[in-house]
């Protein structure tokens, strides 16, 4: 665990202290808090484009169900968030658990939705920047938000799966 506390004190220092970053990862936070804003994009792309509303309601899928499995590994798991004194907390939590991100992971889901949508590989370059913005906010460690990116990632291309195959 002192590697993953050398490495978040690093990003800490490195980058926090620059304009606008903690304002910016404040605002991915509430973005990302319990999947609400993917929900959101989610609503609208199936409100605006009703040629592709299945994939984008299985956007909306993929955030939530990705959110939920986050939060039940980290019942099982029990790790808690950073709690070095050195390492600078910039946001509230909904709870003490910290793996894997739950931001991370339906940031993950809802981007690798996007892109399948899309077919712009542009929507992925939000997955690395959630993951940076818990880390720079200091309640995730790096094991949190790599593991969560992947569980995003895996439940989005479940979820389009068996989209494509019940269409």
């Amino acid at each position: 665990m002192s590697t993953e506390v050398d490495l978040l004190l690093g990003l800490q220092r490195t980058i926090a202290h620059r304009p606008g970053v903690l304002p910016a990862a404040r605002a991915l936070s509430h973005v990302g808090e319990h999947a609400l804003g993917w929900l959101a994009l989610s609503a609208v792309g199936m409100a605006a484009d009703r040629e592709r509303r299945r994939q984008w309601a299985a956007l909306g899928v993929s955030a939530f169900t990705s959110h939920a499995a986050s939060v039940v590994i980290k019942r099982i798991v029990r790790r808690t968030r950073p709690h070095d004194p050195r390492i600078r907390v910039g946001v509230g939590t909904p709870s003490r658990l910290s793996f894997p991100s739950s931001h991370a992971t339906s940031t993950s889901a809802a981007m690798t939705s996007l892109t399948e949508i899309t077919g712009s590989t542009v929507p992925l370059a939000w997955i690395p920047v959630m993951m940076i913005s818990r880390m720079v906010l200091g309640v995730h460690y790096p094991t949190d938000t790599i593991v969560g990116a992947a569980l995003g990632i895996a439940t989005s291309r479940a979820v389009h799966t068996i989209e494509r195959k019940t269409a």
